[in-house]
């Protein structure tokens, strides 16, 4: 299946590759379909890629590579929408705001993407948690190192 995209131009995916928002993201609720593409050269930044049009395309990153603390949990709602049977079937995404300078970036932890990677389901929950905030910076002096030397 071929589809426009924001970054790479027109692609080729395969059905199997496409994750389903069935209740949308909020202020894109419209847009139900999506798909997970890394960026060339990095394997921290992913572009969380609407099927159905070029945009939206939101940058996201394992918030857990650099935030080791990261922490929260899922509602009963959650758990059943996506159909979550383990901890081992969840994959967890943060929503990126790309800045300049590059180490000024931040990303959203106080609204994480939730993807049930075995029925590909999923949702952006709202954690509500004061610990979080949705501009995080990403590259703290602590974590910068470890982020490098990877």
């Amino acid at each position: 299946m071929l589809i426009q995209t924001k970054y790479f131009g027109e692609i080729e995916i395969n059905k199997e590759q496409i994750i389903e928002f069935t209740q949308g993201i909020p202020g894109f609720l419209e847009e139900r379909q999506f798909v997970l593409l890394p960026l060339e050269e990095n394997e921290f930044f992913y572009v969380l890629q609407s099927v159905k049009h070029a945009n939206p395309a939101f940058i996201v990153v394992n918030p857990f590579h650099f935030v080791s603390q990261y922490e929260f949990d899922l509602d009963e709602v959650t758990l059943k929408l996506l159909d979550i049977e383990s901890q081992s079937d969840v994959q967890v995404l943060c929503i990126v705001s790309l800045k300049e300078p590059f180490e000024t970036s931040t990303a959203n932890l106080q609204a994480p993407i939730i993807i049930n990677h075995k029925n590909k389901r999923a949702r952006q929950y709202i954690t509500n948690s004061k610990d979080y905030s949705t501009k995080e910076r990403l590259f703290m002096k602590s974590n910068t190192s470890e982020v490098k030397e990877d």
